[in-house]
Order: structure tokens, then sequence, then C-alpha cells
């Protein structure tokens, strides 16, 4: 069941608006109320609340019997955002007859991924509300609208022998049409999309997307293939296993935070002060909030790589996950990732407790990992912080896969954080 509601979640989240929207869907269903952030600093905060911030990030909190300053927080962290390519201002450029579409990079996809593939068009909205008031507003275009192309081998004999060379200025334009569009035109289709008057919209952005469904695959159809496994398969199993823990001892938390695939350095991520707002809401004075902060643990939930057996060489001997395989416990000597022998124990515990098998991963000396917003939030809040995450193959590709099995081991280690 948890595997079907992380594919739905999956296709309903072509961005990360739209997946922070999915969040808050799920969370309202459970009984969770949402807030603003103005209402955070009202007496009597909800048991059960949510609040978000911009479009793509949410934080959710279930109060706990025992008060933070007495028994701390227990976190989960992870982002709603994912590699992928996103519209310029003004994206239509005619070109010899045909309409194409301007991108920009965003983050650090595998870019050939992109190539010859259906995509369509989905992202936000302002909408003007009367006054000088507006209101922000998803939209997805229905279909596939565009397509980036390669040339035919006969006309790039060398591509097989050479690998695939392209200009990342010129050759990522997608085709929109064979016709010569307007802006005017794009505009009157989100305008059809968000179901308003083309003069009610103030300004939209949005990603192009991939449109193929998320499926199973492998012959016992034990592997998921999608978009934005990393990292939005971690905000499903963060939202499944805060709603399957019920109230706890100490105060749950699940953060979920846009723009960490460009570095978090934004009003609504990571590196911004809303959590450490949050969390001192949730303490009730400035004095309790940092006694809440040393009885705290934190969980950094983001993709982990898993093993592909013809790329093993890619991998430090001793520490290469496979899918199904079992969660992810990620350290790194350069501090790249937060986990230390304190918390890799924490989340040791929590998956024996659960019966989850753990496996754990390091990069070799002459491959450097990458990061998460783990090292960014433990160095700010002095919570102690485990990084962790499911395998995943072909991690920022248009299509990643993962394991079936780890998503429920994830959810069930999740589950017995919260409790601990």
């Amino acid at each position: 069941m948890a595997i079907e509601d992380l594919m739905s979640f999956l296709a309903s989240s072509p961005t990360a608006g739209h997946a922070a929207a999915q969040a808050a869907g799920i969370l309202e269903k459970a009984g969770f109320e949402r807030i603003t952030e103005a209402d955070l600093w009202d007496a009597g905060l909800p048991e059960a609340f949510f609040v978000t911030r911009e479009t793509g990030t949410l934080i959710a909190a279930r109060r706990g019997v025992t008060p933070p300053a007495e028994s701390g927080f227990r976190l989960a962290c992870a982002h709603t955002d994912f590699p992928g390519l996103r519209l310029r201002n003004n994206p239509v450029r005619p070109l010899l007859g045909h309409s194409m579409l301007s991108v920009e990079i965003y983050g650090s996809p595998i870019l050939p991924t992109w190539f010859d593939r259906d995509l369509g068009i989905a992202g936000t909205a302002i909408l003007r509300t009367g006054g000088n008031g507006y209101e922000s507003r998803l939209f997805r275009l229905p279909g596939s609208v565009c397509r980036i192309s390669t040339p035919a081998i006969h006309l790039n004999r060398g591509v097989n022998d050479e690998g695939f060379k392209f200009d990342k200025e010129e050759h990522l334009q997608a085709m929109l049409s064979t016709d010569s569009l307007t802006e005017d035109e794009i505009t009157s289709a989100v305008s059809s999309a968000c179901g308003c008057q083309v003069d009610a919209i103030a300004g939209w952005s949005a990603h192009v997307v991939d449109t193929q469904p998320p499926s199973l695959t492998g012959l016992k159809g034990e592997i998921l293939a999608a978009q934005g496994i990393d990292d939005l398969a971690m905000c499903h199993a963060g939202l499944a296993a805060m709603l399957d823990s019920g109230r706890c001892g100490r105060t749950s938390v699940l953060c979920l935070f846009d723009n960490e695939e460009v570095g978090s350095m934004t009003g609504a991520g990571a590196q911004s002060r809303f959590l450490d707002i949050v969390l001192e809401s949730l303490a009730g004075s400035r004095s309790d909030y940092h006694r809440a902060l040393l009885e705290s643990i934190m969980v950094s939930i983001d993709g982990a790589h898993g093993l592909s057996p013809v790329h093993a060489g890619k991998f430090e001997k001793g520490n290469r996950p496979v899918m199904n395989g079992g969660p992810v416990i990620k350290t790194n000597a350069q501090e790249r990732y937060a986990t230390s022998a304190l918390t890799c124990a924490h989340f040791r515990d929590c998956a024996s407790r659960a019966g989850v098998p753990v496996q754990m991963f390091a990069s070799r000396n002459d491959i450097p990992c990458g990061s998460t917003i783990g090292p960014m939030l433990a160095s700010r809040l002095g919570i102690p912080c485990v990084d962790a995450g499911n395998p995943v193959l072909s991690m920022h590709s248009i299509r990643e896969c993962t394991g079936t099995a780890d998503h429920d081991g994830m959810i069930s280690i999740l589950r017995e954080h919260f409790r601990s």
C-alpha cells in the first residue's frame, strides 16, 4: 500500500510546489491544522499543525506529551525540489519557423536523459486578487507539449563512440510547435490550466517536466521508476511515518524544504530561519527553545547512491548499498554528511526495533560525494544529525529508480525515530 501511495504522490508532484501541496492535503486529511507564520506566535498552538512558506516548503509538527524544554524534538528533514530545466522569462523563441522554449538548468541534472522524451510544463502562477493583493496557483498544462531532440545518427556518426556532445545553451531548447507562437499564446495556456482569465495573471514560473507516470519494473515488480524519487520518496516516507507514529512523548517535526538542489540559500530553503522560528514557537520561549535543542536529534533523509553492478568501480568496496537491501546511513570524513557515531547508533537502534536491515555508504577518496541539508541544519541549530536515505539508481536522471521494499523500511525506521 505504501508504494502505491508513493506512486500517486510522485505522479501528482511535477514540481516542488505541487509536492508541498500534496503533503498539505495529506496532513489536512489526517487532522493536521493549517496555520500561517503569524499564527505561530499566538497562544495555544494546535496539537498537530503545519505551516508553509512560499509554495515549495512545508513544516509539520505534532506536539508531544512532554514539553520540548524537557524532552526536545525529533526531527526528520527532506527536500521537495529535484534537478531539471526551468523556463526562462519570456521563454518562447522563434527559430527557423518553429517555436522553441528557452530553459535554464536547475541544479545538476543528467542532461542527456532529457533528450527525446515527451515533456510537459508545470509551475506556479501569481494571480491578482483585487487591490494590491496576489495569490499563487499551481498549474500543469495537459499532456505532452514539448520535446528536446537529438540529431539522427546519420548526422552524428560518432555519437556511439565519442559520446553525445551538445551545447547547453543552444541544444537544450525544447520544441514547442512547428508554428510561430507568441508569448501571449503560452500565457493563455497557463491561464486555462489555472482556470482564470489571462489578465488575472501577474506572472508565472514553470519547469519542463517528464510526462511518463511512475511505474514498477523488474521481473517481480520490485523496482520503482519515476522522476523526482530523489527526494520526493523521502518526503513521502516522512509524512507516512509522522502520521503512523501518532502523538509521541516528544514533539515530532517534519521539514520539507525547497531549493536544496541549488544550495538552499533562499527564503524558503534550509538555510533560512524558517525552521528556527517554528521550533522556537513550539518551545514557547527563547530559553526553553535552547533547552529543547539540547535534547533533540534529527534525521536528514535524502536519496543514497545504490549499486549498479555494471558500475561497481564507482563505489568503495566495503560500501556498496543495493536496492531492496534496506535504508542507508551515509558517512563522510569531510563532514559532507552530518552522521556521527552517536547518530549512527540512534538510527541503527530505530532500525533494530523496526526489524529493518541497514546498509552503509561512504564514497571513494577519488570520487567526492555530494551533500545534504543535514550538515547545514546541524551546524546552525547544534542538533545531532544522521544522514540517511534509500538506495537510488540513476540519481539526477530524468527517471530514477529505487527498491520498493526499502520504502516501507524507511517509514518503519522513521516511525521509531519519532517515538524514541
